[in-house]
């Protein structure tokens, strides 16, 4: 009776034993197998992202360039017939200096071009279309006690407003200087900077210069 007892509770042993260790061993090649899953999807992931960009990127239509600036592209249009221009007779110091002017003015004033003129090219110059043109010889302006004068580059200039023009005289000159400048060009003060270095490197000073413009 003892050794059938003993062989009945070894077996119950076993019976209650033998579960837990099967489920034990079940369930560890299960997580195993989860982990291994869960690191394919992480590592796949990534290049399965990639693959749809390039492709998308491979699909999608060429996004079109900007349009350029018409100013970046398109130069401003410009004439290089001569420039009807008056060229009056001048006393012989006059004509010195207005030669001495001519000679040394800049082929290009920002983006005008110099043209020819019809008369008078020892004294007469011309840029750009509509012409902005430089007249040396003339006569000085007679200028009013509270009119405007302007110094630019230490040369004093005043100004007289035409139809289609400014017209920027200098005060302080052997010689006067007139520019004109057509109103498609803005403000026309900014024109003569470049030509004022020219005229006081040729045109010497000349008498005492508005109260303006001393200083």
């Amino acid at each position: 009776m003892d050794k059938i007892t003993t062989s009945s509770v070894d077996d119950r042993d076993r019976a209650d034993e033998s579960p837990a260790t099967v489920d034990e061993s079940a369930a560890r090649p299960d997580r195993t197998s989860r982990r291994a899953a869960l690191i394919a999807t992480l590592i796949a992931l990534p290049i399965t992202l990639l693959v749809a960009g390039l492709t998308f990127a491979q699909l999608a239509p060429d996004s079109p360039a900007p349009a350029p600036s018409p100013s970046a592209t398109t130069a401003r249009a410009q004439s290089t017939a001569p420039v009807e221009m008056a060229a009056p007779a001048l006393a012989a110091r006059p004509a010195t200096l207005c030669r001495a002017l001519l000679s040394q003015l800049p082929p290009t004033l920002r983006d005008l071009n110099q043209r020819p003129v019809t008369a008078g090219p020892e004294q007469n110059a011309a840029y750009g279309d509509p012409a902005l043109t430089v007249a040396c010889g003339g006569a000085e302006p007679t200028v009013g006690a509270t009119d405007d004068v302007w110094r630019v580059n230490k040369v004093c200039w005043y100004a007289t407003e035409q139809a289609d023009a400014t017209v920027l005289t200098t005060l302080d000159r052997e010689t006067p200087v007139a520019v004109s400048v057509p109103r498609t060009y803005g403000q026309p003060l900014q024109w003569v900077s470049p030509i004022s270095d020219t005229i006081v490197a040729t045109v010497p000073s000349g008498g005492e210069a508005p109260a303006g413009c001393q200083g």
